[in-house]
């Protein structure tokens, strides 16, 4: 069997693992990996039978190609359709939380080490302090409240 043909056959095989990596398994895993030893092998393959400069090269022009598929696949509409293009507008913010207006007042609960809980307005709700730690049975006031996230200060 001729060198530039095992060569050829296992640039091919590198490049169909390059796909499966690309389409059906996001991430650098276990296909990409093996694409990457595989082409290492045809330079290696091309290094015996052809030398050092044609194996260099050879080692070149893989990379080169495999970051032009890449670029050329990541402008491809192909992967357009397979992206999220919708916003998200949910939130995993309590009814309680979603009460509580900047202003309001209450107590914290437990010491807030930059978070704890809060009474505000009759509602037990997690709240993050805005600088320091706050002793537990502190007076506080919110600051700013953003879906999950209740900002408060000492009063």
């Amino acid at each position: 069997m001729s060198p530039l043909l095992i060569i050829g056959t296992i640039v091919l095989v590198a490049f169909f693992f390059f796909a499966i990596e690309v389409f059906v398994t996001p991430g650098f895993g276990v296909p990409g990996i093996t694409a990457t030893v595989l082409i290492l092998i045809a330079d290696a393959v091309t290094f015996y039978h052809y030398g050092a400069f044609i194996a260099t090269c050879a080692l070149f022009a893989s990379v080169a190609l495999v970051l032009l598929l890449f670029w050329l696949v990541s402008r491809s509409r192909m992967l357009k359709r397979a992206e999220l293009h919708t916003n998200i507008d949910s939130t995993n913010a309590t009814a309680a939380q979603l009460a509580v207006k900047p202003g309001d007042e209450g107590h914290a609960l437990t010491r807030l080490a930059l978070i704890g809980n809060a009474e505000i307005d009759g509602k037990n709700v997690e709240v993050k302090s805005a600088g320091g730690f706050i002793d537990e049975g502190t007076p506080i006031r919110v600051i700013s409240v953003q879906d999950a996230l209740i900002l408060v200060r000492p009063k």
